[in-house]
């Protein structure tokens, strides 16, 4: 019978996020399924000036020494989204001994581009600085996203105006995660992005894909090959191209049983069933970015 019922549960769960991570009641079920005995969490942090600059700190509940760190950014075409809904996400990754940093940035209409790129850039500035109070080795620091979340960690990565403008470097990055992100959409189709980018306007130095260089951190991008959203083949392939083209050690990977939205989802107990998600993440910065073997997963 339990097992049923969490069969069950992973079915409904699934079926919801369908509809969109935006769909509250779908996020409210999975972060109450979250076990909440592996991470101790340090909420409400002040990055930068704006109500908007905060971040939650996820750490594992059980440090053992400096353990590695990631920047997660979350998605919403950059338009919406709250940090609070992603718990699942600093759960799951500080289960696997990670410390996770999830922050909140300003969106449209508030701000356009790049104005969310500079609170991005400015939150994981403040983590380099700041995250060996909290457990992290700011000497292991990797930035991640899923969809528009992804966007920002590749530019990030990808174009050290960012970074730079807050006071650091893309050299602190010993890694980076795109999950579904966009990173070629010149010409913008989704109305809803559009306003951000200034279309029909749209700067061309605003597409990740213009960016890559030799400089780049290893990369690990993950798609989904049912993505209805963002088109794997021109984004994630055609960026792991461009990349490998210079040089950069890059890892990729597609998943048949996800969507765009439930791609992410994967992530969280109990719907790690549907693609290896954790695992990979976890391999990836646990290996300081392939540098050296990764451990065997839980």
């Amino acid at each position: 019978m339990a097992t049923w019922i969490k069969l069950s549960l992973a079915a409904v769960t699934v079926l919801a996020f369908a509809g969109g991570l935006a769909a509250c009641a779908p996020v409210k079920v999975i972060n109450a399924l979250t076990p909440s005995s592996s991470y101790v969490k340090t909420a409400d942090i002040a990055y930068g000036p704006d109500a908007r600059n905060m971040l939650d700190i996820y750490a594992p509940a059980h440090l053992q020494g400096k353990a590695p760190v990631v920047v997660f950014i979350y998605g919403g075409t950059w338009n919406s989204g709250d940090r609070a809904e992603y718990l699942f996400v600093g759960a799951a990754l500080a289960s696997r001994g990670i410390v996770a940093v999830l922050a909140d940035y300003r969106l449209f209409p508030q701000v356009r581009y790049p104005g969310f790129l500079q609170d991005s850039a400015q939150a994981v500035a403040w983590t380099a600085s700041h995250i060996a109070e909290y457990g992290g080795d700011p000497a292991h620091l990797f930035v991640m996203g899923h969809s528009a979340g992804a966007y920002n960690a590749a530019m990030l990565a990808l174009d050290p105006r960012w970074l730079q403008g807050a006071g650091s470097s893309p050299a602190i990055l010993r890694g980076w995660i795109g999950l579904a992100g966009p990173y070629d959409f010149i010409p913008i189709e989704n109305p809803d992005v559009r306003p951000a980018f200034f279309f029909p306007d749209t700067p061309r130095d605003s597409q990740p894909i213009n960016h890559v260089s030799a400089a780049a951190p290893p990369t690990l991008l993950i798609a989904s090959i049912k993505d209805k959203l963002v088109d794997p083949v021109r984004n994630t392939d055609g960026l792991a191209a461009k990349l490998k083209a210079a040089g950069v050690p890059v890892t990729v990977l597609h998943f048949d049983n996800t969507s765009h939205v439930s791609l992410i989802a994967s992530m969280a107990w109990p719907l790690r069933g549907l693609a290896p998600t954790l695992d990979t993440v976890a391999g990836f910065i646990l290996s300081d970015g392939g540098r050296k073997p990764a451990p065997s997963a839980p």
